[in-house]
């Protein structure tokens, strides 16, 4: 049995590489170009993510994925 959680993927303006919410703090929120070292969260708590991170120099995206249940 397999159940959907979320990445959220982050573009930035200037970088090449897609980065990944690792770590949401209340101050603020870190990311990684590392897909596995990704926070892999709940569908509300992802889209919480992208809320707060959304801005004019990034475009935060909802990634699904399938893990084990």
């Amino acid at each position: 049995m397999k159940t959907t959680k979320f990445l959220v993927k982050v573009n930035r303006v200037g970088s090449s590489r897609p980065q990944y919410v690792q770590r949401i703090d209340k101050a603020a929120v870190e990311t990684t170009t590392d897909r596995k070292r990704a926070l892999v969260m709940a569908k509300f708590t992802a889209q919480d993510a992208i809320k707060s991170i959304q801005n004019a120099r990034c475009t935060p995206e909802l990634i699904a994925i399938q893990v084990p249940a």
